[in-house]
Order: structure tokens, then sequence, then C-alpha cells
């Protein structure tokens, strides 16, 4: 789950970010609940499909990659032998069945070259994907009070810190301002 929200975090403000400097067309900026992952304030007229398929298509690729998964925690290492579409040793993990590790997540061997470097990477990513699943919550929270992007949200705290936080977007849920 913390891989996911990283990704997501990254994803749900680049957007923005590169719209505001200009890198991306108008087109591509989208805020990212505007894109239509939240169906009444946008629309999926952009994707290959409507949104209910692409919902379970979603839901059967997750599932399919949770079991596996599971397997792999069940019986370590067995996914590495059971053969899928050529990429058994890619999916063979790290022989620790709590983290998948393997040559999928250190391609490139930069994970450091001993078990105390290894381990400390691991627990960074650990701690840096709770941040992001508190952040895609923070997103979540900030796009249905305020309408805007977090990057918008942290402009405008940034340029009147006192009349743009979290009590006084509270405030305007609960009616007081």
């Amino acid at each position: 789950h913390c891989r996911w929200a990283m990704l997501g975090a990254a994803g749900c403000i680049a957007p923005e970010i590169l719209g505001k400097m200009g890198a991306i067309p108008d087109a591509t900026n989208i805020v990212w609940y505007r894109s239509g992952v939240i169906p009444p304030a946008g629309t999926y007229d952009n994707y290959w499909t409507d949104s209910m398929s692409l919902f379970y298509v979603e839901a059967v690729a997750m599932n399919f990659a949770e079991l596996k998964r599971l397997q792999d925690y069940r019986y370590p290492g067995s996914q590495g032998k059971q053969y899928f579409l050529g990429l058994e040793k890619v999916l063979g993990g790290s022989g620790d069945p709590a983290y998948p590790g393997g040559q999928w997540f250190n391609m490139f061997n930069l994970g450091g070259k001993s078990k105390a470097e290894m381990d400390k990477l691991k627990l960074n990513e650990i701690k840096n994907g709770r941040l992001a699943m508190l952040a895609m919550f923070g997103y979540g929270a900030q796009a249905t009070i305020t309408r805007e992007g977090p990057f918008q949200n942290l402009l405008d705290h940034l340029s009147d810190p006192l009349n743009n936080n979290i009590l006084t977007n509270f405030g305007k849920v609960f009616g007081s301002v």
C-alpha cells in the first residue's frame, strides 16, 4: 500500500505543478479529483473505457497482485517457481516473505551493499509510505473542502497563512466563516 500511495501522491500533485510551470499543455493540467476519480467533480470522457469497466479492470489487477503476494507469504519463494509469462525470476522475491524485494524492487542494485544498509532503506521506505498515505488523505480532505488541488492550496497558504489554513477551512465546512 505504501508504494501505491507514494506513486499516487506524486501523481496527484505533479500535473498541477507542471501546469503552473507551463511545462505541460492545459489539456493535461487537470487537478487530480477533476480527472474523473470522483464522478461529481469530473468526468471520464478521455479514458479508454467507462468508469465501471475501469474500476473492474483495476480491481482484478490489484486482486491478482495481492493474491500473488499472499501466496508468496504462505509459501516463500513459490512465485519464482510457478510459471508466469517468463517472469518467474523477477517474481522470485527476496526470500523474506514480509518484504517482496527481489530483482523487481532493486533493479539497479542501489539498495546498499550490506544488510544493515538495506534494512535502513526498507525502514525509510515504510516511513515515506506512511507519510504518503497521510498525504493522500490530506489531498482528499482538501479537495472536498476547498475544491482546489494540493499545490494551489499550498500556494494559497504561503500567500496568506492566517486565512488559509486547516482551521479556517474547517470553519468553511461547518458554516462559521
